[in-house]
């Protein structure tokens, strides 16, 4: 895996709540047990899905990984049961493009348009993906919504920018992915690799929407965010700690100092991770709905590499 990757240990988006339905027989008579039917009941399961990829140190996917291989601890505790275990390859991409317009940000706009139609003409496959361009800065716009056509996706990067001169100073990035995991991916295929490339420098200085909402909210819809920084990696900028933190609560990463060509090796190990994906479904040790956070720990001690999933998730009351 490239040395310039910041690598997000991922965060986990919990199923709870999650129906189990139990046939139940009615009772019967004679005259009418033909005519029986089950019907359903609705129990509480609390169970946490986690999607995840895993990769040798040269970013190449591992696609061969059985159960066994993996150790797993949800806040140090390995899980009570194991309800599932399954491997996905080949998988389609969905794709949301969010391209902040903003003032402070117009000075990087061809090479985040650049780097968007880079992914667009080269990867986005026509019989299965999709992708939407959204721009934003005290407000958001899709330009182009859901599509598989690649000329209306460039064309839309293109105009990405139009009326940002008319409007108010402010970015509402908070508010723009939260829009975007909601109403974009919220009803999205979930055996797709779902996916945000965001170009933004991380400063909100106009949402509703807070950093923790958009974790919550990307989790559930199961979308990753992937972030190429057009400014050196630092410690001290807030707006690079938002954008840290967004990439590693979700199972993406962001990205410093890239070249052209270091850019292309990231976009094609981006795709080849989403297309090949695993995902185990499990019950937690002595869980409880109380709002805390449970961190989650994935790794193959046997095989190595590095394993990409999201860093854990709120036990929602």
């Amino acid at each position: 895996m490239p040395r310039h990757w910041s690598k997000g240990l991922l965060c986990l988006g919990a199923l709870l709540s999650a129906s189990c339905i139990l046939s139940v027989a009615r009772p019967q008579n004679n005259a009418a047990s033909s005519d029986a039917r089950p019907y359903t009941l609705n129990v509480a399961v609390d169970e946490v899905s986690l999607t995840f990829h895993a990769a040798d140190f040269h970013g190449i996917p591992i696609d061969d990984l059985q159960l066994p291989d993996l150790r797993l601890l949800d806040n140090n505790k390995k899980p009570h049961q194991i309800l599932s275990f399954e491997t996905h390859q080949n998988l389609p991409v969905h794709l949301g493009i969010l391209i902040d317009t903003s003032r402070s940000m117009l000075g990087h706009l061809l090479r985040n348009q650049a780097i968007a139609n880079e992914y667009i003409t080269h990867l986005l496959r026509k019989q299965t993906d999709r992708a939407f361009v959204m721009g934003f800065d005290s407000e958001s716009k899709v330009v182009q919504d859901w599509t598989t056509d690649t000329d209306a996706l460039t064309a839309s990067l293109r105009n990405v920018d139009t009326g940002h001169m008319s409007r108010l100073g402010g970015t509402a990035l908070f508010d723009s992915i939260y829009k975007t995991c909601r109403d974009q991916f919220g009803t999205a295929n979930p055996l797709a690799g779902n996916f945000i490339l965001l170009f933004t420098d991380g400063i909100d200085n106009a949402s509703h929407a807070r950093l923790e909402d958009d974790i919550d909210i990307c989790q559930k819809a199961n979308t990753a965010i992937y972030i190429f920084s057009a400014e050196p990696k630092t410690f001290s900028s807030d707006g690079q700690k938002n954008l840290v933190t967004l990439a590693a609560q979700t199972g993406g990463v962001i990205f410093f100092d890239q070249t052209r060509e270091t850019i292309w090796n990231d976009l094609r190990v981006i795709d080849a991770n989403l297309r090949s994906q695993y995902r185990l479904v499990y019950k937690p040790q002595h869980f409880k709905r109380d709002g805390s956070f449970h961190r989650i720990k994935l790794d193959s001690p046997n095989r190595g590499g590095v394993i990409t999933t999201r860093s854990g998730y709120y036990a929602t009351p």
